[in-house]
């Protein structure tokens, strides 16, 4: 990483064994089995318990330039796109920046208001994370999940920073962060906890 780059970062929501999401996750149920409906669930209802906790994410998401995600976090859409998706998060997304979706499916960039553009990658992992960091601008690129996409960066040696939000419950079964990733060297930063949730910052050395 050079002087004139961003970090490279992940935040995650976690149940205590480590999954993001549950088994079964469907339009209904964006995080599977067990982790609530919608929004609001069990692994993100503490972003929302609070107007100020709630703007304190938004903050936070500003610290990026870009994001990348999985095509699995983008929406429940398989396949070709057959349906004009456009996310979860309505006409607006909280993102106010370039988002890389990794798929297999060719797609036209899709503009949204607030200054959100989802753009889909095809060419994999390493050339979505070239065109963030152009996107970014020397800021900051997101690797916004979901877990598979997170393992695959992480396996890749990608990413600086891990910012863990652990949620005090367990699923038992579902997409856990760290399947097939070797054996990382991490450095803890900073730990915070509160009632519904433990935010822990690792440095990523190896």
């Amino acid at each position: 990483m050079t002087a004139h780059m961003g970090k490279v970062t992940c935040d995650l929501s976690i149940s205590v064994d480590g999954y993001s999401a549950g088994l079964n996750q469907s339009e209904q149920r964006p995080f599977g089995d067990d982790a609530g409906d919608g929004w609001g669930d069990r692994l993100h209802g503490w972003m929302f318990e609070t107007p100020e906790r709630r703007q304190a994410e938004l903050d936070r998401l500003t610290l990026a330039g870009a994001f990348i995600m999985g095509r699995n976090m983008f929406g429940p859409v398989r396949g070709a796109w057959d349906r004009q998706w456009k996310g979860w998060w309505g006409d607006n997304p909280p993102y106010h920046a370039p988002v890389f979706v990794l798929t297999h499916h060719p797609r036209d960039p899709q503009p949204m208001d607030g200054g959100t553009t989802f753009h889909f990658v095809t060419d994999g992992i390493e050339s979505a994370l070239r065109q963030a960091r152009e996107a970014a601008g020397g800021r900051n690129v997101s690797v916004h999940g979901g877990a598979t996409t997170v393992n695959q960066y992480l396996a890749a040696g990608l990413i600086d920073e891990l910012r863990l939000h652990i949620v005090p419950f367990t699923l038992g079964a579902g997409t856990r962060l760290f399947d097939g990733v070797p054996s990382l060297n991490l450095e803890q930063v900073e730990s915070r906890a509160a009632d519904s949730v433990t935010h822990v910052t690792y440095r990523v050395l190896s």
